[in-house]
This record gives structure tokens, sequence and C-alpha cells, in this order.
């Protein structure tokens, strides 16, 4: 079931006793959090990420996410210009393996075709039928120049989303909320998708070198403790090209804001048991959402 996060804050306090007793019920299960270093070959950057996936199901996975910009990580031009193959080839990848390692799997952003030449930056749920659950496109885009030096200007050739982010409500793996990347710095964002009903966060994302050594980690541990919820970071590590490295450490967080599973700087993944019970348990014992005032 796919669910819309609410826009504003409700006029009743949030209640977590009814969501409590659901998550309660549910079973433990183990997710990983895929860490690439993808490059400009979508062929490569497609197998890289199917290894990774054969290792994580041999280690008894079965949800799985994989960074932004799994399928393509490069020269910006390049990507726009092969767009509509890189969305194609993503969505049957993610479809066929969903399939193959019945996982559900989140593909963390690929570029699909938008307007005016641009893409939308697509994040993509497939559960073990290969059946789409739901889709985001990024709403934030990473218009940022950096100390480095380096010029981010994701506006040029990207279209950001005008639907808010969703909520997939998921029986055996609890409600799933999508992100991408730059998202984790707009606190309102997990907000909603926590009113929403959300209690699992992916944060896929492809986070700066620079950025990251200061802000990737605490900006997840906030998020997982802010709306005391899972959070799950895939991620892309190592350069990419001559210009863009990326920070790696894809991350599993808990409810209270330990990390689980860090998987370093080297192409790999985090993996770590998502325990419903101690989703209950630290909701119970730390009811700030229902404490809002705003």
């Amino acid at each position: 079931m796919l669910i819309s996060p609410i826009k504003s804050a409700p006029s009743e306090p949030f209640n977590l006793i009814e969501q409590n007793l659901r998550t309660a019920s549910m079973k433990s299960y183990l997710a990983a959090a895929i860490q690439m270093t993808s490059l400009p070959d979508l062929r490569h950057n497609l197998a890289q990420a199917e290894e990774l996936i054969d290792l994580a199901v041999r280690r008894g996975v079965e949800l799985v996410g994989l960074p932004e910009n799994f399928a393509f990580l490069g020269n910006e031009s390049v990507k726009i210009q092969q767009a509509a193959e890189i969305a194609v080839e993503s969505e049957k990848f993610l479809k066929t393996v969903a399939q193959r390692y019945q996982i559900t799997i989140l593909g963390g952003g690929y570029p699909a075709p938008a307007k005016d030449g641009k893409v939308y930056n697509t994040a993509l749920l497939i559960d073990k039928d290969g059946k789409e659950l739901a889709r985001y496109e990024k709403v934030h885009l990473f218009d940022v120049e950096l100390p480095d030096g380096n010029i981010y200007q994701e506006s040029t050739m990207i279209v950001a989303g005008e639907k808010p982010a969703p909520v997939y409500a998921s029986e055996q793996y609890g409600n799933l909320g999508l992100s991408v990347c730059y998202d984790v710095r707009f606190p309102e964002l997990y907000r909603a998708l926590t009113q929403a009903g959300a209690n699992v966060l992916f944060v896929p994302a492809a986070f700066t070198a620079f950025t990251g050594k200061d802000h990737w980690q605490v900006l997840l541990q906030a998020r997982a403790i802010e709306n005391t919820s899972y959070v799950i970071a895939p991620a892309q590590t190592g350069q990419h090209n001559t210009r863009r490295q990326s920070h790696g450490h894809a991350m599993i967080v808990d409810p209270w804001g330990v990390v689980l599973a860090d998987a370093g700087t080297e192409p790999g993944m985090a993996i770590a048991t998502i325990e419903p019970r101690r989703l209950a348990q630290v909701r119970r014992q730390m009811p700030s959402l229902n404490h809002r005032v705003f």
C-alpha cells in the first residue's frame, strides 16, 4: 500500500500506539545498504551491483538498497545523452534481480527522461515478484559551490520532482519511506514521511567526499533519532572520474541513533538486522512524536 505523506501537521497529536502494536508483531529481517564505486559505464555498474546483491543474499538479506547513481556516475552531459537507455536498463535490472534473488530492492537513483532534455533523479522500489511498489523523483537539487572548488548544479540537467516522497506500507518490512541524498538535509521531508507512518527510512546517496567527512553520519543519526526510525543509507564511494569522489560509509542506523553497520570506504555493504520490537521499544521509551507542539 502506497501512502502519501501529510503536508501539514495534524490537529491531533501523532498516536503511535496502534502502529507499535503492529510493528511489534512483525518478524526481524536482514537489510543491506550496498556501497558501490559506479563509473560512466552502465554495463560495468550493473554487473558490480548484481555481484554485491548476490553476496548480500548469500548472507540472508531480504531488503536491499542500492545507492544514488548506481547505474551511471560520471560526466553529466554523457549521462543525459544516455538517459533513456539507462532508465530502461535500470528498471529492467531492478525487476530482474528482485525476482532472481527473491528480494525487495530499492534502486536509489537513476536518470529518467523528463522535459526539455532534462531528467528526473528517480528512486524505484521493487518487490520480489518484480512489481513496482513505489517511485520517487528527488525533490531537492544539489546546487552548491563547495570550498574545495567543486561546483555542483544539478538543476541544469535535473528536474525536481513535484510529488511528496512516498511511504510504502509493507507487512513484512515495515513502512518504507523514500528519499535521495541531498534530501537528508531537509528534516521536514522525513517528518512528513514519519507522519505518514514511515518507520524505516531509505537515504541512498552519492555524498561528496568533502561534505561527507563532516556531515554524513551526523545527519543520518539525526534523522533516525528525531523520527525514532531505522535509517538504511546505501552509498557511493571512491573515485568516479578525475573530479568526482564520494565519501562512502554506507550505513544502517537504529531508532536510537546507534550505527549498526558501516561499510567503510571500499565497495561492499552494510548489513544489519531490522528489529520491529526494538523499534516499538524505542518509540515507547522516547515518545517524542506524541509530544510535538508545532
